[in-house]
């Protein structure tokens, strides 16, 4: 039965592949058409050729129309689906005429407030060992658009270089693919499964040099799915480590937009303002290729990612007698493997801040335009 669950799941990744593979030269032709191009102006922007934006829609249909076609209709399915279409069309209006910041911001909440409250999808307790915190609708419904909206503007804030947010993106569904059937969620790792197959289909055109970039369109669409699968395929778990393990999944764009924020703030400017500070930058300018840069990226999603499946392992073996509570050893060791990462992250941010080594970019020193995030 699961061999054959197993097989369903690749044949619809692989359908969610070929839609968004083919529909992909349509969608380049048609931001031609309404003119939604991205043209370099200012050194924050690792492109030198004005290239089209809208990519997001070709990873957006391959998903949807293959989800609705083999993961079958439930009510938090169909909310998710229409939340999905509202943050894809407020990404279209954002790539081709620019929206305000806050805006967009306040567009995120009512999207992400009405995914909460019509598809019921929330987070309502967490156990702490033998302990249940339960946080009631009120808080469950503010925890959840917190986290929506957090992870949406994440993957649009690390979305830098070409095929950077599509990669860390896919590799956070394959995580959540494999914790899903740990806990056996066939439901949730199926629609993970798609996920990845959409954005493997989008990846080809959208690594150095791109031919197209995903935009608001593709970023946000991504970082409220993922959202929506953490939610009802890993915290609907209830115990401390769903809390910790979608965090760990998604640690380096949540880091990255964390230290972002913050470094803003520190220097008297306006969170949601463009800066040339992100790890991806960082790493560029100590002398890493655009390619490389992109390969560490994706090695530290990985890791973060393995180490939440890690933490996520249950029914463990119980003949190791060498040790006592063999899940509290892996939960330890990925633990581990997070604290490297994040000290690795500080490091670069950090230690290197003031650090820039001859890329064949020039420094901007206040950009005046909102975070627009561009490769």
């Amino acid at each position: 039965m699961m061999k054959t669950y197993v097989i369903y799941c690749i044949a619809a990744g692989v359908v969610a592949w070929l839609f968004s593979f083919s529909v992909t030269p349509l969608v380049r032709a048609f931001a031609y058409k309404i003119g939604a191009i991205d043209v370099p102006k200012d050194a924050r922007r690792m492109h030198k050729e004005a290239t089209p934006l809208l990519g997001g829609l070709a990873i957006w249909f391959g998903f949807t129309v293959t989800s609705v076609l083999l993961c079958g209709l439930s009510a938090s399915s169909i909310v998710m689906w229409i939340g999905a279409t509202l943050i894809v069309l407020t990404g279209v209006v954002d790539d081709r005429f620019g929206l305000k910041a806050l805006l967009k911001f306040a567009l995120q909440i009512a999207i992400a407030l009405g995914t909460v409250l019509l598809g019921d999808i929330m987070i309502t307790e967490i156990t702490f060992f033998d302990t249940t915190l339960v946080f009631g609708r009120v808080w469950g419904t503010v925890i959840s658009v917190l986290w929506i909206v957090a992870l949406i503007n994440a993957i649009n804030l690390i979305d830098g270089l070409d095929g950077l947010a599509c990669g860390v993106s896919g590799i956070g569904a394959l995580s959540i693919l494999v914790i899903s059937i740990i806990y056996s969620n066939n439901y949730m790792a199926l629609f993970a499964c798609v996920l990845v197959g959409a954005c493997a289909g989008f990846l080809p055109y959208n690594l150095h040099k791109a031919k197209i970039f995903m935009g608001d369109t593709g970023a946000m669409f991504l970082g409220y799915i993922l959202s929506i699968m953490s939610i009802q395929g890993i915290m609907s778990m209830n115990s401390l480590l769903a809390f910790i393990t979608p965090i760990a999944v998604f640690g380096l764009p949540l880091l990255d937009t964390a230290f972002a924020f913050i470094r803003r703030i520190l220097h008297g400017r306006s969170p949601f303002s463009a800066d040339r500070g992100h790890l991806h930058h960082r790493l560029i300018d100590m002398g890493f290729t655009h390619m490389q840069t992109v390969c560490i990226m994706y090695i530290i999603s990985a890791v973060l990612g393995v180490a939440a499946i890690v933490l996520s392992l249950r029914n463990l073996d119980e003949s190791l007698e060498l040790f006592s509570n063999t899940r509290l050893m892996f939960a330890a060791c990925g633990i581990l493997v997070v604290a490297v990462c994040l000290f690795t992250f500080a490091f670069f941010v950090f230690h290197h801040f003031n650090i820039r080594v001859d890329s064949g970019l020039q420094k901007e020193e206040e950009p005046p335009d909102s975070e627009h995030k561009t490769p």
